[in-house]
């Protein structure tokens, strides 16, 4: 991690135009194609959940504006950044989702085995002994129950607030496609929608390629 030299940093007139808001969070909604990433999982025995969660996070750490975070009006440089997702509790009883937070590896099978493990050894709901004095995390959040067309999200009114948030829903056909309702939250201060637009063709390379 390294602190940004804002007086420096090409960012900064951007950067202080939208700090100045209350609210400086865009959020972004749009399918990805995830044909190809369904038959790779399938064919792996892989979790669709977690590969994605491991996708989505994977292509973040390429971008770097979605690695930078906001501390008390200064700006941080993260080397890399890790998901904490939702994920339903497996006693079928219990409604109720838990916030599960592992760090990030370069093999998505070796993940995709950490990130179950880890959500079944879990026993409380926010796991905020991971959680509380980091930002070098994104939010990760599924709700496949439904296709979204829009999302918004709970959120503190703190400017300051930069970890992205990342979603999707339920995945449907169109012809021989299979699509995924997908949304990327951002603080605008750190991220326009250019990298989001970058960041998606990336993660649309990344899952079309796995094999």
């Amino acid at each position: 991690m390294k602190f940004i030299d804002l007086e420096n940093w090409k960012r900064k007139e951007h950067y202080e135009f939208f700090h100045r808001m209350d609210y400086p969070q865009f959020n972004i909604c749009m399918d990805i194609d995830v044909s190809n990433f369904m038959k790779f999982t399938k064919q792996k025995g892989l979790s669709f959940y977690y590969s994605m969660v491991f996708a989505a996070t994977t292509v973040i750490n390429q971008i770097e504006n979605f690695k930078y975070r906001i501390r008390d009006d200064k700006v941080v440089l993260h080397d890399k950044i890790h998901p904490s997702f939702t994920d339903m509790n497996k006693n079928k009883e219990d409604d109720l989702f838990k916030m599960v937070t592992v760090e990030l590896t370069d093999d998505i099978c070796e993940f995709e085995k950490t990130a179950n493990q880890t959500s079944k050894n879990q026993k409380d709901y926010f796991g905020l002994d991971k959680l509380i004095g980091r930002d070098d995390l994104i939010y990760i959040t599924c709700i496949p129950w439904i296709s979204f067309t829009h999302i918004s999200h709970t959120i503190s009114l703190n400017k300051n607030d930069s970890v992205p948030r990342i979603s999707w829903g339920k995945y449907y056909k169109q012809g021989e496609k299979t699509l995924l309702p997908f949304s990327v939250q951002a603080n605008h201060s750190l991220i326009d929608g250019f990298h989001v637009g970058k960041y998606i063709d990336k993660l649309q390379t990344f899952i079309d390629e796995m094999e």
